[in-house]
């Protein structure tokens, strides 16, 4: 569709957000949000009349794309019927939201925990781990993000973290494997596979074993940089847990539900872990909702001990019917392996051609809808396009980048000296095709800042 402008309605919205609104991760007299209309497919508008194909999925939750009429009609048909209802009783919707989800997570992971989004997903499964095992600690990699809650934040490895972590939040942080930019001098994949998994026992041990509770992994790191584990990796890690008795987190909830081209990016890597968080994808972000996949053996735990947990709005009703709806478009509809197709034939060749191309791109990375650009100064030395956690002008090169895809009405997903494409899961050939050539246009205007 070909929006209209509304002027003054823009306006209004906008008086109001900058007047009321609290915004995340900001200096809030620094920023200048941008007033959105509407949305359709893999596209959303502003009241001015421009369209922006959203390469970045709102915040890579957007999987099947905005406002599919299946899953707003059943939002509607579930407001209809029944708007909520407490947690402790059994509910049409959540039951069969939890049923669909335990037949497509890997192995015996059967029970599902609601919440209303992944960080709490993170700190419910947390709990489990320590109590199920006794133990404090949780370690997780440098290079990840897990949410913005108290438990969430502190295993995040990136500078979000910072002024949150008092160090008192019994989390260790270690390196994952990233070839790229090894931490192991590695010259080969296998070598920081290796690498990587040594590094992590070795820190097992310094640390105690018989105090790490658990290891909570992003199975493919989103925010981050979408860092593919080479092959082995998270099966040694498996190794690594199993030996020690220690928890195995997987954290899916920017890579679960169609995004790396399959169900989960688990099945990519054939490994069960004993927990599993999900968010965003379950139901492209309708209504908020996130949970724990549970293990048998984890959820034996709390077979007869009361599990000391619990959300007013676990399992909302309107959640879980977006959810239903948006798991069954999916498998109607084939999203899951047109995501797959997609990467593989567009994506990925369209890409690795303009790394050619472009001397701002070190490195192309990725699967299915979910791909990231590591954008370099140098590509001989690998320095970075900008610094880490730049901002003001250290950032400009990066914001010139943002810049140009939006003028050419491409909204990026840009963090740090990456930029991510991560449209919705079914967007069409044209349109992906659409905002890769906008995305070359914009890694023109990089390519001036390199040497």
């Amino acid at each position: 569709m070909t929006p209209e402008p509304h002027l003054q309605a823009g306006a209004a919205v906008k008086a109001a957000d900058r007047a009321h609104v609290f915004h995340s991760w900001s200096a809030q007299e620094l920023i200048d949000p941008l007033a959105v209309a509407g949305a359709e497919g893999s596209y959303f508008w502003d009241y001015q009349g421009k369209r922006y194909l959203d390469l970045a999925s709102g915040l890579v939750y957007t999987n099947i794309g905005y406002q599919h009429p299946k899953v707003v009609a059943a939002i509607q048909e579930q407001a209809a019927r029944m708007t909520t209802f407490a947690p402790a009783f059994a509910v049409e919707a959540r039951s069969e939201a939890a049923r669909l989800i335990a037949e497509r997570t890997p192995g015996d992971l059967d029970k599902i925990f609601f919440t209303n989004g992944g960080a709490d997903a993170v700190e419910h499964a947390v709990r489990m781990a320590r109590l199920h095992t006794g133990r404090p600690k949780v370690l997780s990699t440098y290079r990840s993000y897990h949410g913005g809650t108290q438990q969430a934040v502190n295993l995040t490895g990136d500078p979000r973290r910072w002024a949150s972590d008092s160090g008192t939040a019994g989390v260790v942080h270690f390196w994952g494997p990233f070839l790229y930019r090894s931490r192991f001098y590695a010259e080969t994949e296998e070598q920081e596979c290796a690498r990587a998994l040594e590094h992590l026992e070795t820190t097992i041990a310094f640390e105690g074993p018989a105090s790490v509770a658990a290891i909570v992994l992003e199975t493919v790191p989103g925010t981050a940089g979408i860092m593919m584990p080479p092959a082995g990796y998270l099966a040694g890690v498996r190794e690594i847990c199993d030996k020690y008795g220690i928890v195995f987190v997987l954290d899916e909830v920017m890579a679960g539900f169609g995004r790396t081209g399959t169900w989960f990016a688990a099945d990519l890597y054939d490994v069960v872990p004993d927990l599993m968080t999900f968010a965003k994808g379950v139901n492209s972000g309708y209504v908020p909702l996130g949970g724990v996949a549970i293990s048998a053996k984890i959820a034996e735990t709390f077979a007869e001990r009361p599990y000391p947990g619990g959300l007013t709005y676990s399992g909302h009703p309107l959640a879980c019917a977006a959810a239903v709806a948006t798991i069954n478009v999916m498998a109607e509809e084939g999203i899951v392996e047109h995501a797959a197709r997609l990467g593989a034939e567009v994506v990925e060749p369209t890409l690795r051609e303009l790394a050619e191309r472009h001397p701002s791109v070190g490195e192309v990375r990725g699967t299915g809808m979910f791909w990231a650009l590591e954008l370099v100064k140098n590509r001989q030395t690998r320095e970075p396009l900008v610094p880490y956690n730049a901002t003001g002008q250290a950032a400009t090169p990066m914001s010139a980048f943002a810049a140009s895809a939006k003028s050419h009405g491409v909204w990026p997903f840009v963090n740090m000296n990456r930029t991510h494409v991560v449209p919705p899961c079914n967007i069409s050939e044209a349109e992906l095709k659409e905002g890769l050539a906008v995305l070359d246009t914009a890694l023109s205007v990089a390519d001036e800042y390199t040497e």
